[in-house]
């Protein structure tokens, strides 16, 4: 499920501070992370299942791996896990309401806080 015009979408922060800001807000970068790209997760474990929530981003400037570079924000994704497969995002899938609610309250704070930051 896409969280379109969340407002994130082109915004863009220096990656310690996302990193930081994220983690505040229970999402973790991890090994999920290449010399361009950054995934954020946040993880609900549901009666329903287990869901992530994830926000995207790519490097505009800089490198992430030496931890130095700026980072633009994609569409956020709420998906569902189906072990072994891995994540589904499709527009098939079933979210509980409640979740789809808080994921939306997240990225408004989210996008708040980033805003104080933010790069033009």
């Amino acid at each position: 499920m896409k969280f379109e015009n969340t407002g994130l979408e082109g915004l863009k922060a220096d990656l310690n501070y996302l990193d930081d800001l994220m983690s505040n807000h229970g999402f973790v970068r991890e090994g999920q992370w290449d010399y361009e790209r950054v995934t954020y997760d946040r993880k609900f474990e549901l009666k329903d299942g287990t869901f992530y929530l994830r926000v995207f981003g790519f490097a505009v400037e800089g490198d992430v791996g030496a931890h130095k570079a700026i980072i633009q924000l994609m569409t956020p994704l709420l998906g569902k896990h189906y072990y072994p497969h891995g994540v589904e995002y499709g527009e098939g899938e079933n979210f509980p309401k409640t979740l789809v609610s808080q994921c939306e309250k997240i990225l408004a704070e989210i996008k708040a806080d980033i805003e104080k930051f933010a790069i033009e």
